[in-house]
C-alpha cells in the first residue's frame, strides 16, 4: 500500500496550477498568521517581562535564526534534489537523501549546541551588555536554546522533504499552532513566574514538538521514507556543493539586507536609526507576498526541469506576473501616500522624516520581490553558484556605495543606496536566469519594458506635492494599470478567474496541464 501511494505523487501533480495556488494561499496564510500572533502577544510580553528580558527573549529569536547556517544549506538541497526525484518518477532514490540530511543536519545541530553553550558566559559577561540583575538569567536562557538547536536545525530538513513533496497545507497547519505555542503558551507561564527560565523552556518545548510533528508527517507524505531508512548511496558530494553555494548566499544576503541600520548607527546617529528602521520594517512586511510564492516554485521549478522545461518556463512567467500585478499598486500606495499614512500613525514630525525612506525603500522592495523567482529558479537549475559570485562582488560594492551616500546625503543616502543595490541585483538575477532558461528571454524583454515604464511612474510620483495631487493621480495611474492589466497582460482564462474567483483552484487546474 505505501508503494503505491508513492506512485501516485507524479511531476504533474506537484506542478500543476491547482496545487501551486493552493500552497500559496496556505502560505501567505500561516505567514499573515504568525504577524496577527506577534502583533498581540509582543505588547503583552514587554509589558510583563520588561525591557530587560524582552530584550533578552529578542536576542534568543535572534540566536535561533543566525544558528540556521548550521544546515549547510541542506534543507535546499534536499527539496530540490527529492523534487528531481520525484519529477523523475525515482522515488526509491529519496529515502537516502532525506536520512543523510537529516542526519548531518542534526549532527551540525549538537556542534551548534556545544558553541552556543560553550561561549554563553562570554557572550553574556562579556560581549552582550546584559544587565547584571537578569546575567543569571539570560545565562540558563541561551544554554535551554543551546539543548534547542540539534531539533530546530534539523526541523529544516523535515520541511524540505515536505516543500518538495508540495505539502504546503500540513508546513502551515503545523506552523500556525506552533506559533500559537511560541507565543501565547508563556503567556500561561506569566501568572506564576517572570524569570525567564520557564519562560524560554516553553519556547524549547514547542521547537522539540515541532520536530516531533514534522517527523511523523515526512513519514505519512512519503510512505517509502519508512520502508528504506538508510544513508547508503545518497549524493552527499552534490548534496554539499549544492549546499555549499547556498551557504555562501544564506551568509551573505541577510548582511546585504540588515547591515544598513548597523552602519546608520555607525555613521549617522541612533535617532537616524529610528527614522530609517520605522518604515523598513513597515515596507517589508510586502516580502509575506513573494516568499509565499517562490516557496512553492522553487520545488515545483526543481521537478519541472527535471521533467517539462516548457512547464518550468510557464511557472517562472507566471510567478513574475503574479508578484508584479500584486505589488505594483501597493507599492504605489506606499510612494504616494506614505506620508499621509505615517502622519496618521506616529504624527507629522516623523512622518517627515520617515516618509523618503517608505519610498525609496518601497521602491527597492518592489525589486527584490520580482528577482526572488529567478533567484530561485537558478538554484533549482543546480547554478546556486551563480547567486553566490553575484553576492561576493555585490557586497563590497554596496557596502561603498551605503556608505558614500550615507556620509553625503543622510539617511536619504542610505534608503537610495538600499534601493540601487536591490535594482542592480533583480536585473542581474533575470540576466542570469534568462541565460539558463533561453525560452525566457522574450519573457524577459517584455518584463524589461514593463519595469522601465513602472520605474517611470515612481519617479513622477516624488513630484506629486500635496495629497490632492497624490491621491489623483493613483487613481489615474490605478485605472491605467487596471485596464492594462485586464487587457494585456491577464490570459483568457486568468479573466475569468477574475471575474469568478471561487472557481480560482479549478482554472488554474486546467490552465497548467
Amino acid at each position: 500500500m505505501g508503494e503505491s501511494t508513492v506512485r501516485t505523487v507524479t511531476a504533474r501533480d506537484l506542478t500543476s496550477g491547482r496545487v501551486l495556488a493552493h500552497n500559496t494561499l496556505w502560505n501567505l496564510a500561516a505567514s499573515a498568521a504568525s504577524i496577527l500572533i506577534a502583533l498581540f502577544s509582543v505588547p503583552i510580553l514587554l509589558r510583563y517581562l520588561g525591557i530587560d528580558r524582552f530584550g533578552v527573549v529578542s536576542l534568543v529569536w535572534i540566536i535561533e535564526g543566525q544558528f540556521g547556517i548550521f544546515d549547510l544549506g541542506l534543507s535546499q538541497a534536499l527539496t530540490k534534489l527529492v523534487a528531481e526525484k520525484l519529477g523523475t518518477s525515482r522515488n526509491k532514490d529519496i529515502p537516502p537523501i532525506f536520512w543523510s540530511s537529516l542526519m548531518i543536519m542534526a549532527g551540525m545541530g549538537v556542534i551548534g549546541a556545544v558553541t552556543l553553550y560553550t561561549v554563553s558566559p562570554w557572550l553574556v559577561h562579556s560581549i552582550l551588555k546584559v544587565p547584571s540583575t537578569v546575567q543569571g538569567e539570560t545565562l540558563t536562557a541561551f544554554h535551554l536554546v543551546a539543548i534547542s538547536l540539534p531539533a530546530v536545525i534539523s526541523t529544516a530538513a523535515l520541511r524540505g522533504l515536505l516543500a518538495a513533496y508540495q505539502r504546503f497545507d500540513l508546513l502551515s497547519l503545523v506552523r500556525i499552532p506552533i506559533s500559537f505555542f511560541s507565543y501565547l503558551a508563556p503567556l500561561v507561564v506569566l501568572p506564576f513566574s517572570r524569570k525567564l527560565g520557564p519562560f524560554i523552556a516553553v519556547l524549547v518545548f514547542s521547537r522539540l514538538l515541532s520536530w516531533m510533528i514534522h517527523l511523523i508527517l515526512c513519514l505519512r507524505a512519503a510512505p517509502v521514507l519508512g520502508m528504506n531508512i538508510t544513508t547508503r548511496e545518497a549524493p552527499l558530494a552534490l548534496m554539499f556543493s549544492f549546499g555549499g553555494w547556498m551557504t555562501v548566499t544564506n551568509l551573505l544576503s541577510p548582511i546585504m539586507v540588515n547591515v544598513d541600520r548597523l552602519l546608520i548607527g555607525v555613521l549617522l546617529s541612533v535617532s537616524s536609526v529610528a527614522y530609517y528602521a520605522t518604515p523598513y520594517e513597515v515596507v517589508t512586511k510586502l516580502w509575506i507576498i513573494p516568499s509565499a510564492i517562490v516557496g512553492v516554485l522553487f520545488p515545483a521549478f526543481a521537478t519541472a526541469l527535471a521533467e517539462n522545461r516548457a512547464r518550468a518556463e510557464l511557472l517562472y512567467e507566471k510567478g513574475v506576473k503574479y508578484i508584479f500585478l500584486a505589488l505594483f499598486p501597493i507599492v504605489l500606495c506606499f510612494v504616494l501616500l506614505g506620508r499621509m499614512g505615517l502622519a496618521l500613525w506616529l504624527g507629522p514630525s516623523l512622518a517627515e522624516h520617515c516618509a523618503p525612506i517608505l519610498r525609496l525603500l518601497a521602491i527597492g522592495v518592489f525589486a527584490n520581490s520580482l528577482a526572488q523567482v529567478p533567484f530561485w529558479q537558478i538554484q533549482a537549475a543546480n547554478r546556486p553558484d551563480l547567486a553566490a559570485k553575484v553576492h561576493v562582488v555585490e557586497l563590497p560594492c554596496y557596502l561603498l556605495l551605503f556608505w558614500y551616500l550615507t556620509t553625503k546625503y543622510g539617511i536619504e543616502g542610505a534608503g537610495i543606496a538600499w534601493a540601487v543595490r536591490a535594482t542592480i541585483d533583480a536585473v542581474v538575477m533575470f540576466w542570469l536566469s534568462g541565460g539558463l532558461l533561453s525560452e525566457s528571454k522574450g519573457f524577459n524583454r517584455q518584463l524589461l519594458k514593463i519595469s522601465a515604464l513602472a520605474a517611470l511612474v515612481f519617479l513622477v510620483s516624488f513630484w506629486m506635492n500635496g495629497n490632492v495631487m497624490a491621491v489623483l493621480y493613483l487613481v489615474v495611474v490605478s485605472t491605467l494599470f487596471a485596464i492594462g492589466a485586464w487587457s494585456q497582460y491577464l490570459s483568457p482564462i486568468e479573466r475569468q478567474l477574475v471575474r469568478n474567483p471561487l472557481r480560482l483552484i479549478a482554472k488554474l487546474e486546467t490552465e497548467t496541464h
